[in-house]
Order: structure tokens, then sequence, then C-alpha cells
């Protein structure tokens, strides 16, 4: 006896399990973290998930670190962006979403809502 073939000349379980495993796999990749991630533009996002990736890396270290930057990108040949721990709200902020205020003497950065508030 030989066991049942679909069109393709596969056996009917094996072609069957492919289709399900495929279809899950491209099922769970294209799923977002978070609905507000997707209402923002892919970079946006990008930079939203890397903030997240700061909290979870930094955590109880923000309060020492506050007021510095943490790391700077070049995103085109004309734009950087900077990552930064704002010394007011102690948040982790990006230069093109927040803003970025660096006070020229001691070098401490605000992100504009906080420095406005001052």
């Amino acid at each position: 006896m030989t066991p049942a073939k679909d069109s393709t000349g596969k056996p009917a379980s094996r072609a069957k399990k492919a289709v399900r495993n495929t279809a899950a796999s491209k099922g769970a990749v294209n799923e977002p973290d978070d609905a507000e991630d997707q209402e923002l533009p892919s970079d946006a996002a990008g930079r939203l998930k890397i903030k997240r990736q700061y909290e979870d890396l930094l955590g109880i270290r923000i309060e020492k670190l506050k007021g510095r930057i943490l790391n700077r990108e070049k995103i085109n040949k004309t734009i950087e962006g900077i990552y930064f721990i704002c010394l007011e709200c102690k948040k982790i902020c990006h230069n093109l979403d927040e803003g970025l205020v660096q006070d020229p003497d001691t070098h401490i950065c605000y992100c504009e809502g906080c420095r406005k508030k001052k």
C-alpha cells in the first residue's frame, strides 16, 4: 500500500503540515508588540522599542545616569540621533522625538518639555 498523494506528489499529511507551519511562522513574525506601535511610522516605532530596551537594561541605574547621553547614531549623512536620559523627568528620550537641550557648561541633557518648564 502506498500513502495517498496530493497534486504535488507529496504525501498528503506532510503537505498539510508544511502549509500550517509556514502560516503559523509568518503570523508570529508579523504580530506587533503593542497596539500603539501600529499607529507610528516604522522609524518612530523602532525608537520606541529601543527606549523600552534601555529602560529594561538600565533599570535602577537610570537615577545614577540621569542627564547623560546614552548613545549616538547616524540616521543618514546629515542627521544624528541621540538617546539620552532627561535630568528632570528621568525618562529615556531621543532628540528627534522629545528634543534635546544640552547645557553648554555642564553638558547635562534635558528634553524640550522639561526645559520649557524651567
